[in-house]
Order: structure tokens, then sequence, then C-alpha cells
């Protein structure tokens, strides 16, 4: 699973992070909106800086992806300097942060003595936002199937950020007929992670593309971008083919509107409804 840039939530809000140093380094206006709840936590960053410039000197440029996808330099904070930053925010969440920091750190540390917990704490995080199991399963396999791909990209050439975003989207195209974020749009989520809102098919047929393209990248021996370009389109291309196929025979539908929250919705009215069944039978 690839630790380098992750999201990581604090009460509901997303922040954005990657492994720097030997240590985890965070997007410092993502706390700061965290914790202010400003509309522009960049604007609010902004002004605390021109404040107080002496913050500056305790963060660090780096790339993190932006919510076009693209990999932009932000200024970085790690544990000790966050602490710093919190105490010119004015925040009742201030406290709760601290702790969450300290969390975040020793999971780390926990997590690089035994990779297991990784997947535990995957599950558990799914589970506490009401996600069903199987689901979790496939969103696992996933983040899996993610890496493997990735993994080869980055051992043939291929540069992280704009170029893996590109053939992404390639893959995504040629599966659903949507680049990512038009899937987005169609689902109605901004900067959430897409995947976190596709369905358990839109997950499988994801996997596939993915799965597809690895395999048609090391067949071919495709090195660099541009090679790897055209296993992203036939990886991608297998994919839809595919799901056409299931459409096809089924007569359902891969791709769906619903976000998160619609498909929580109705887990908990399908649960409702066997439950009134059973009320009945009893």
């Amino acid at each position: 699973m690839n630790q380098q840039d992750k999201l990581i939530l604090f009460q509901n809000w997303e922040i954005r992070r990657i492994w720097h140093q030997k240590e985890w380094w965070f997007s410092v206006s993502d706390v700061v909106g965290a914790l202010s709840e400003s509309k522009n936590s960049k604007a609010y960053w902004r002004k605390l800086k021109q404040r107080e410039p002496q913050l500056v000197t305790i963060c660090h440029g780096l790339k993190l992806t932006a919510q076009d996808g693209k990999m932009r330099q932000e200024d970085c904070s790690n544990r000790e300097g966050l602490l710093r930053i919190i105490q010119s925010v004015p925040s009742k969440k201030a406290e709760p942060f601290k702790q969450w920091l300290a969390q975040v750190g020793s999971q780390r540390l926990d997590e690089i003595e035994n990779p297991d917990l990784i997947a535990e704490r995957f599950r558990s995080h799914y589970q506490n936002l009401g996600y069903p199991e199987q689901w979790i399963k496939n969103r696992w396999q996933s983040v899996l199937t993610r890496a493997k791909l990735t993994d080869e990209w980055k051992n043939r050439g291929v540069k992280e950020g704009l170029e893996y975003a590109i053939l992404t989207a390639i893959i995504s195209e040629e599966t659903f007929g949507l680049k990512p974020s038009d899937h987005k749009n169609f689902k109605k989520i901004k900067r959430e992670n897409l995947r976190d809102h596709m369905t358990d098919l839109e997950l499988i047929f994801t996997m596939l593309g993915e799965e597809q393209t690895r395999q048609e990248t090391i067949r071919n021996d495709h090195q660099g971008f541009d090679e790897n370009k055209i296993s992203a389109q036939r990886g991608g291309a297998a994919a839809g083919k595919a799901l056409e196929a299931f459409e096809e025979q089924t007569g359902q539908k891969v791709l769906s509107d619903k976000n998160y929250k619609d498909q929580i919705k109705d887990v908990k009215k399908q649960q409702r409804l066997l439950a009134r069944k059973k009320k009945k039978k009893n």
C-alpha cells in the first residue's frame, strides 16, 4: 500500500499528508481549515503567515495531490511544527487535534513493525463510517490492485503525479466512458476520494481495468509514459468490453450516480425492510 501521499481524516475533515524524512508531514492549509472551519483555508493560512511570519520557518514546501489531481507544492509541517501552528489558531478543536496528532504518529510506528495493522485499521475506519463488509473487502482489494499498478509504473519510468493521473484517466475513460473528474461530477462529489463513493460493481470494474493494464505493461515490456499510455488504453478497453457484456447479460447498469451517502441510505433502508419482515414472521 503506497504511503507516500495519503488523505487522513480528523473529525470528517480530510487532511493530506506525505511521508518525508522518516516522518509524516501534513498540509498546513488543510489543518488550519479543519481547526478554523474556514471556507477558504488557504486564504486563512496566508493571513496567519502575514501576521506571524516566523511560522514559515517551521514549514517545508512539498508536493501533494491537489483537488484537480495534479501535484502542487504546499506548505507542510511535521508534528512538532503543527503543535506550534495550532497555538495561533483560536479553536475549541485544538486539544482534540493534539490527541489525534499523537495517535497518527504512533500508528505509523506500529504499522512499520506490523503491516497487518494497516489492513485492520482500514477495515475499522470504513466500518465506523457504516460501509457494508463486502464493500470494505472490495475497497481494500482495489487499494492493493492500484498499488501493484503504480509500483509497475514507477519501475518503468512513469513519473508520479501528472503522468499517473493521465494514465488513470485513460483507464477510466476506456472502462466507464468517463474520466475520474467527470465520474466525480456524476456522483456530485468534489474533493472526496472517488473510490470511497464507488459501488461494488464500479470498484470491481476499476480493478479489472487497472489489473489488465498492469498485465499489458508486463507482457509488452512498456517503458516510460508514452508506451504505458498504450497499456492503459488496452487495459481500460478490455474492462470496458467486459462491462458492456455484463450489462447486456444482466440488464444492470454498472455506472452509478449514487455517492457514499446515497449508498448508506440504501443499505439502511434494506436493513429496515429485512427487520420488518422478520418481525412479521415472528
